[in-house]
């Protein structure tokens, strides 16, 4: 019998490259096994079409933890993060706000729609910066579990305390601020703007089935905004060639430390003796031997799929049982002929002006009101995608010219809402009539997109769960609500990333501080895995 590999991590999404990484940085024998022919999970750059490139699911880089990247030295491996470099959110009226990185543009931009804006925004700006920093250490954290009197558990609640305690009263009552209101009130209580207002409230729903007014959507705000980029917080890019750069990148550091990477290697089950993981059986019936497994996967395949519900305890099954899922999102990506030409921005070609084609390098955002994304939450929460739904563009080629051919263009679009359980289900014609919804919403506002179009994929959460194996096409592995976050993530007494099987551990976005292409739950896992001499 071949020699047992020290761990063997399930899934080769970014979390599972980062946890392989750091195991093997420390001499561990590692392999990953993926189950689609390449690696990322999520995380992919696919020519769809020939000659255009597309970052298929996630679209852009913020969260990535810096000191992962540092860690494992990833620029050396190919990471080259460029930056977007503002935001236009079109209007109805023929109008625009933009949003600039630089801060006289972006407070000159401001004041033509509000005086008092332009003030309040550099402050909210600091706030919003000293609670990213409030909440950073946390992100790296081993969530302590209050209901333990384990002496790990208890120091860990000490310096949560200290930690918290440290922040002095106006940051305190602060973070409990944006911990428990919603998007849309927390804003309300900053900014007068309509269109300011629901453009930054949309980082608050994406990625859960709740609209800008529900409660708990201003922290899905903050977690956005601890995106980091060179030091600088809520700065956003996109990764050069796409974001399977990004696990390319990853990959190339674990396979440097000595990891081995198999793909087209699905996962059927998680081997079992006395209690205890010791290995996996593949899907071709293969069994590989390990003395640690480690899943990438979320919760939901993790235990009720690959180690099975009879071998856990029945209250920790029925608390995997009421794990949130409820994806929410989906995505169109578009080849295009020519680039979009937007009412409020006119013009296309070399002559086009230079703030238009600056606007078309970074973010493009269909959020002109809260009331027109609490509509689209109305439409996904009586079971329909949304009519008119928010949209969250990127032209990557405007970047990354490698992208596309020559004059022609990629766009990328998030779009929410779009519920896994749509009334009827996910059928060819409805996702379609979705696709169309998209099409026609972006043509309200660039009459020339439809005759731009050369090529279009739609992506629905349905089509996220069967390509990618996420649960419900819940980018996040699991809602990011107060009761799934640090120690309920994913259930109460078990979110130090052990499971209740001996040998088998979690370092997916299922597990704290959740989603997005951040790495920080497959480092966390890794430390863990490390600190205990496994």
């Amino acid at each position: 019998m071949a020699t047992p590999y020290d761990v063997i991590v399930i899934g080769g999404g970014h979390n599972g490259l980062v946890c392989a990484a750091y195991l093997a940085r420390a001499g561990r024998r590692v392999l990953v096994l993926e189950r689609r022919e390449q690696i990322g999970g999520a995380a992919v750059t696919e020519e769809v079409f020939p000659g255009f490139k597309f970052s298929v699911f996630s679209y852009v880089v913020s969260l990535l933890r810096p000191e992962i990247i540092r860690d494992l030295d990833l620029p050396r491996h190919g990471l080259h993060i460029l930056p977007l470099e503002s935001t236009l959110t079109p209007l109805p009226n023929g109008d625009y706000l933009a949003q600039w990185n630089d801060h006289d543009q972006n407070r000159r931009e401001l004041a033509r729609h509000s005086l008092r804006d332009a003030e309040a925004v550099e402050e909210f700006g600091r706030l919003m910066h000293e609670m990213a920093r409030a909440v950073k250490p946390l992100l790296g954290m081993v969530p302590p579990d209050p209901g333990s009197l384990a002496p790990r558990d208890l120091l860990g609640l000490a310096r949560l305390t200290r930690h918290l305690r440290g922040l002095g009263a106006r940051k305190f009552h602060a973070l409990c601020k944006l911990l428990t209101m919603s998007a849309a009130d927390y804003l309300d209580e900053w900014f007068e703007t309509e269109a300011l207002k629901a453009t930054k409230s949309a980082s608050g729903i994406i990625g859960t089935l709740l609209g800008p007014r529900s409660p708990g959507t201003a922290y899905v705000l903050l977690h956005h905004y601890m995106g980091e980029i060179d030091g600088v917080f809520r700065a956003w890019g996109f990764a050069k060639g796409g974001n399977g750069s990004v696990a390319e990148a990853i990959a190339g550091a674990a396979r440097a430390s000595g990891a081995e990477i198999r793909t087209n290697a699905p996962v059927a089950q998680v081997l079992l003796a006395n209690g205890r993981a010791t290995g996996v059986v593949l899907e071709s019936g293969e069994e590989i031997r390990g003395k640690l497994v480690v899943s990438g996967a979320d919760p939901r395949r993790t235990f009720l799929q690959l180690a099975g519900e009879k071998h856990l305890p029945g209250d920790f099954v029925e608390a995997i049982q009421r794990y949130r899922f409820r994806g929410s999102s989906g995505k169109v990506n578009l080849a295009l002929g020519e680039l979009p030409n937007f009412s409020c921005l006119p013009g296309r070609g070399p002559h086009a002006s230079t703030r238009l084609r600056a606007c078309l390098r970074g973010a493009i955002s269909i959020s002109p009101s809260t009331d027109y994304l609490e509509r689209a939450y109305d439409d996904a929460k009586y079971g329909n995608f949304s009519r008119r739904p928010y949209l969250d563009i990127v032209i990557p080629s405007m970047i990354d010219p490698s992208m596309a051919p020559p004059g022609k263009h990629v766009m990328s679009i998030f779009v929410q809402y779009a519920p896994y359980h749509v009334n009827g289900g996910w059928t060819n014609a409805r996702r379609e009539a979705f696709g169309d919804a998209v099409i026609d919403t972006l043509a309200e506002y660039a009459p020339n997109i439809k005759s731009a179009i050369l090529h279009r994929q739609v992506i629905t959460p349905a089509d996220i769960e069967h390509i990618v194996g996420l649960s419900e096409g819940n980018i996040f592995q699991g809602e990011l609500t107060l009761q799934q976050m640090f120690f309920l993530r994913p259930v109460p007494a078990w979110a130090q990333y052990k499971t209740p099987i001996r040998g088998l551990y979690q370092c997916g976005s299922g597990t704290h501080p959740g989603g997005g292409v951040m790495g920080a739950s497959g480092r966390n896992a890794a430390l863990v895995i490390l600190r205990a001499g496994a």
